[in-house]
């Protein structure tokens, strides 16, 4: 078993290694620019000081953001609710659908995918950027830090509140989509929504906001995409799952990110172009469309 850890390990590091190559290059523009908050008279204790308050103060920014939404806010929901509900329709069909494809993926594919969402293995990644940023006192991987750690916390504990609240069957248990067992103890009955997908893409949006190139951001995109579509493959997840979890995802990166503009000089927001969600249906497919 444990030589079986350690192939998995071994087989996702490719992909892994894409991630800390485009923050690599973060790391390069921002030696090239000029010195960032994080100057020479600030020790790295105060700075892991405030970068923890920032962290906190994040997660509880994006729980609280649904406050003060106003009309714009409220029809995103809206449309999302109604898409949610479409793709409902199709649970069962592109479940097993999913379930049939999975022999023909590449191994190292549907490892990284079952192994890169899990939460060790995200918090050793995005741990990893943010001391990275902290030990060279390079803001822009600090912010990239901070940005990541806080996103996947605040959307790690809604998803866990919100599985055990829905109840909702996965595939494998043999039950249909429309079966729920609100409180079930069982991991059986905590499909929706997909925690794999909430935390691999968390950190695919908040890496790909800073590039500008549309390739480069639908390449980080389709990376992180992976680890939710390789639970389909798994049989742990229905499509609505991992499509709301896309949804979490965008909204927890965008508003703790609004909230770290105020914290640090360096920002992304008017750096990127924004990016739009929307469903495609056509003749054969159905999916999720970014448009940037």
């Amino acid at each position: 078993m444990q030589n079986h850890k350690i192939t998995q390990k071994v087989k996702i590091l490719p992909i892994v290694i894409f991630f800390l190559i485009g923050l690599r290059h973060l790391q390069g523009q921002q030696s090239l620019e000029t010195q960032p908050f994080s100057d020479s008279t600030e020790t790295t204790w105060q700075s892991f000081k405030y970068d923890l308050g920032s962290v906190f103060g994040g997660v509880g920014y994006s729980y609280t953001r649904p406050l003060h939404w106003q009309g714009k806010q409220w029809a995103t929901l809206g449309a999302i609710t109604a898409g949610t509900g479409i793709l409902y329709i199709f649970d069962e069909e592109t479940s097993n659908f999913s379930i049939r494809q999975k022999e023909g993926i590449p191994e190292f594919i549907r490892d990284y995918g079952s192994e890169f969402g899990s939460p060790q293995y995200n918090y050793m990644f995005t741990g990893g950027v943010y001391l990275t940023g902290l030990v060279t006192k390079n803001e822009k991987l600090r912010r990239t830090g901070v940005l990541l750690i806080a996103s996947a916390t605040s959307a790690g504990l809604l998803q866990q509140l919100t599985k055990s609240l829905v109840g909702r069957a996965r595939p494998v248990s043999g039950k249909t989509k429309d079966t729920f067992d609100p409180f079930n103890p069982s991991r059986n009955f905590h499909s929706f929504p997909s925690g794999h997908t909430m935390l691999a893409f968390t950190n695919a949006y908040a890496i790909a906001k800073q590039f500008k190139n549309p390739w480069t951001k639908a390449g980080i995109y389709t990376v992180g995409l992976i680890p939710g579509v390789s639970r389909m493959w798994d049989g742990q997840h229905w499509l609505t799952d991992v499509a709301l979890g896309v949804a979490i995802s965008v909204f927890t990166v965008e508003s703790i990110d609004r909230y770290l503009d105020g914290r640090y000089d360096e920002k992304y927001n008017d750096q990127s172009k924004k990016v739009s969600w929307n469903l495609d249906f056509g003749p054969g497919k159905i999916g999720i469309v970014g448009r940037f």
